[in-house]
C-alpha cells in the first residue's frame, strides 16, 4: 500500500506534463462575425496560421496578402515590434501593405534562395523574439516543417502567418496536411454598390477551413482599413455569414 501511495505524486506530476495548457494570448479581430466563431475568441498568438488565395487570380492572391498584412499590423502596433515578412519572391507592394497599417519603417524584409532556407529564417528569427510577428511566402512546406514552426511559435508567444503560394493553377495548398493552428483561404466578393461612379471599400470571401477545436466558417468582409481591422458590410449585419455559407473544403 506504501508502494502504491509514493506513486501518486509522479501519476499527478505525468498527468500535467501531458495536459496541455489551455491559457494563451488571443489576437482578436474586433469583428463579432469572426471572433465569436473562433474557439478562443480570436486567433491564438503563440501559433501558426495559413492562409491561401481562394482560385489562381492576381486579386485573391493580393486580397490573401493583405488579410495576412492587417493581422501582422494590429500585432505589431500592439506590441511595438517590427514584422518580418520573408518571401522567396521580390514583388511586395510597399504602399499596398501602408493602406491596411503596415508602413515599411515597420517591416523588415528577407528574400531567402528558396523555401527551405526560408524556414530556416522563420525559425531563428523567432527564437531570437526581435520581431512582433512574421509573415512568410511559401508554397512548398512538409507536415514536419510545419509543426517544427508550431511548437517555437507557441514557445516565443510569437504569431506565425504562412502564405501559402499555389504551385499550379488549380492546385489547392491547404489539401496538404498542416499542423497550423487555422488554416484560410481568402477571395475577392462584389464590392458595395455606390450612388455615383466609382469603386467602393473591397470586399472580401474569408472562410476559415480549419481551426483546432471549432468549426469552418465562410462570410463576407470589407477588406483590411488603415489599421489593418476588417469589417461586416453593413447591408449585411449579422447575416454575414449565412450570405456565404459554411466552407465547402475539408482540410488536414
Amino acid at each position: 500500500m506504501s508502494a502504491l501511495a509514493s506513486l501518486a505524486p509522479s501519476i499527478a506530476q505525468l498527468r500535467t506534463i501531458a495536459t496541455p495548457a489551455t491559457d494563451y494570448r488571443v489576437m482578436p479581430f474586433g469583428v463579432e462575425a469572426i471572433d465569436g466563431r473562433l474557439g478562443a475568441g480570436g486567433l491564438r498568438a503563440g501559433a501558426l496560421h495559413e492562409a491561401t488565395a481562394r482560385a489562381g487570380s492576381l486579386a485573391d492572391d493580393a486580397a490573401t496578402t493583405l488579410f495576412i498584412a492587417g493581422i501582422a499590423a494590429r500585432e505589431a502596433a500592439g506590441t511595438g515590434g517590427p514584422v518580418l515578412w520573408a518571401s522567396c519572391r521580390c514583388d511586395l507592394y510597399a504602399p499596398g501593405l501602408a493602406q491596411v497599417g503596415l508602413p515599411s519603417a515597420s517591416v523588415i524584409h528577407a528574400q531567402p534562395r528558396d523555401d527551405a532556407a526560408l524556414l530556416a529564417v522563420v525559425e531563428d528569427a523567432i527564437r531570437d523574439g526581435t520581431p512582433a510577428a512574421i509573415v512568410a511566402e511559401a508554397s512548398k512546406v512538409s507536415m514536419v516543417a510545419t509543426r517544427r514552426l508550431q511548437l517555437v511559435a507557441a514557445e516565443a508567444d510569437m504569431p506565425v502567418l504562412l502564405l501559402r503560394r499555389r504551385r499550379g493553377l488549380n492546385e489547392d495548398p491547404l489539401a496538404e496536411p498542416s499542423a497550423a493552428w487555422t488554416r484560410w483561404r481568402i477571395g475577392t466578393a462584389s464590392s458595395e454598390r455606390l450612388n455615383v461612379a466609382g469603386v467602393g471599400r473591397g470586399r472580401w470571401l474569408v472562410e476559415l477551413a480549419r481551426q483546432r477545436g471549432g468549426e469552418g466558417f465562410s462570410l463576407i468582409v470589407e477588406g483590411s482599413d488603415e489599421t489593418g481591422r476588417l469589417a461586416v458590410p453593413a447591408g449585411l449585419g449579422h447575416r454575414a455569414a449565412e450570405t456565404v455559407g459554411t466552407a465547402r473544403f475539408a482540410a488536414a
